[in-house]
């Protein structure tokens, strides 16, 4: 079927509903003469009179009526799909799956999720852990959260929080006993607090830049955990070194509880940032949890 037989008849439809060529042409926003040389036409196509025409009325004929029947319920379907599309465009609802990594699920997700579910309770949020880069195409995520220098340039990245940074900081108990390091490598000899990533399996390195120059250190040292809560208290305790988020911390660095060490070495980096794959057509609910989690 052509797309114009389709046009001609939407238009007959419209016709016999309303009766009349010119209200009919109105509801179309095409002019009378244009629609009913549309509607012959559509007549000589399909070889039968579909519309009885007197000078103050227009009905359809007996199979004009017979057409008009099959014709109403796709054309209502139709309707109804384009109503729905519009519903999905406006409402936020239906389910968001997010791929992310543990602390970013408590630092950003954490504080603010809750809160979106109440205010949207038509929406349902599918949070995946996992310390792995994921390929959410592939894996059906509509996005995901990670730190901004990882997350790749052909996804559409949204920043929801400030710059990060990782400090090193021990307890003014352990530098009793130790001196501080003055360059990553000093850290050889001093007793660290080791991060075994969950899903590689390998321990996190300590990362550095000064100058333009990279350094990545192996460390060594009496605890290794998996959980972010752990490092925290070994290192309270005077146990040994921790790389740490600045954050987490900056407010026991002011009081003297924690000192940091290796300052210069230690660079701010692109902070949490909620990727996806296009700007085009991204669900309603998908765009909602955005504007709830973006920075302020």
């Amino acid at each position: 079927m052509e797309r114009s037989d389709l046009n001609d008849l939407l238009a007959f439809a419209t016709v016999a509903r309303e009766r009349s060529f010119t209200r009919a042409a109105a509801v179309l926003g095409m002019s009378p003469s244009g629609l009913s040389h549309a509607m012959r036409g559509l007549e000589e196509r399909l070889g039968v009179r579909l519309l009885a025409r007197t000078t103050r009325s227009v009905a359809p004929t007996e199979p004009g009526e017979r057409l008009l029947q099959s014709l109403n319920p796709a054309l209502s379907g139709i309707e109804g799909g384009l109503e729905a599309l519009a519903e999905w465009r406006n409402n936020p609802s239906g389910t968001v799956r997010i791929t992310t990594f543990a602390y970013a699920a408590r630092k950003v997700l954490l504080p603010k999720l809750p809160a979106f579910l109440l205010a949207h309770p038509d929406v349902q949020v599918e949070v995946n852990i996992d310390d792995r880069l994921t390929d959410i195409v592939a894996a059906g995520f509509d996005g995901g959260i990670r730190l901004g220098d990882t997350v790749s340039k052909d996804m559409i990245a949204i920043k929801l929080g400030p710059d990060l940074r990782t400090v090193v900081v021990g307890a003014p108990s352990y530098f009793e006993r130790h001196p501080k390091p003055r360059t990553p490598h000093d850290l050889d000899h001093h007793a660290c607090i080791g991060y075994r990533l969950t899903t590689s399996g390998g321990l996190l390195p300590w990362e550095f830049e000064k100058d333009g120059k990279e350094i990545k250190i192996r460390t060594r040292g009496p605890l290794i955990v998996n959980d972010g809560e752990l490092p925290a208290a070994a290192v309270r305790a005077g146990v040994g070194l921790g790389y740490m988020m600045e954050q987490d911390v900056a407010g026991e660095i002011a009081t003297g509880a924690l000192v940091q060490v290796l300052a210069d070495w230690c660079p701010a980096f692109p902070g949490f940032h909620l990727y996806h794959p296009s700007r085009r057509q991204s669900p309603p609910a998908l765009r909602a949890l955005i504007a709830a989690l973006r920075i302020r």
